[in-house]
């Protein structure tokens, strides 16, 4: 399992300094004062260009897992994995490169599909982090053999956590249709979500683990 995680590790550092130089060189052409709200006008067909590429991105991560594991559930949890650790380089490397973000707190453009996503950079990387333990956590007990059940109302659950943390990027993205800043990130909303999602997972996890265990 170390070993597999090494190299699903490898591959989303990868492929994060591969997203983060498509970035570098948007920046360097809208932005070459430096990344800031309001946002700059971007010609419609880049525009579309980099919603197909995010999509894209997300068809490359999964088939990426869908390659790694046969079981469906494994597959998952290297799809958590290679997201969180992808996420989490992508911005370190931005900072590497153009000293972007001045802190935690700075404000990115997080997504574009529906419509913008944004939020300050504490929020996306935890979520990152929580992905990619949730992903090893559950490798680790498939490679043990064991395979933790998960109901369909754990999975309900688990996307309206999401559901939640993704209202809380979207609801200030709102603002920058209009040519403004982003506002007041509403981190009651992405706390709540945060927490339907994490506590579940854990009580649900350890309670399998131990249940298996007796």
């Amino acid at each position: 399992m170390a070993r597999q995680i090494v190299w699903l590790s490898l591959w989303a550092v990868a492929f994060a300094f591969i997203e983060s130089s498509v970035v570098v060189y948007l920046r360097k052409i809208y932005y070459p004062e430096g990344f800031a709200f309001p946002l700059t006008p971007i010609e419609p067909n880049i525009l579309l260009n980099e919603l197909v590429r995010e999509a894209m991105t997300l068809v490359v991560i999964w088939t990426t897992a869908q390659l790694s594991y046969t079981r469906l559930q494994s597959r998952v949890a290297a799809f958590l994995i290679l997201f969180g650790i992808w996420d989490i380089f992508y911005y370190i490397f931005l900072k590497i490169v153009l000293d972007w973000p001045a802190s935690f707190g700075t404000w990115d453009i997080l997504f574009l599909i529906p419509t913008p996503w944004v939020g300050p950079v504490w929020a996306p990387m935890l979520v990152a982090m929580t992905l990619a333990a949730f992903g090893i956590c559950i490798l680790k007990e498939n490679a043990n053999g064991r395979y933790i059940p998960y109901s369909w109302r754990f999975v309900v659950l688990e996307g309206i956590a999401g559901t939640i943390i993704v209202l809380s990027f979207i609801i200030p993205g709102i603002d920058i249709f209009e040519g403004g800043d982003p506002g007041t990130f509403p981190s009651a909303i992405f706390w709540i979500g945060y927490l339907f999602g994490l506590i579940p997972f854990l009580r649900h996890h350890y309670k399998s683990i131990a249940s298996g265990r007796k």
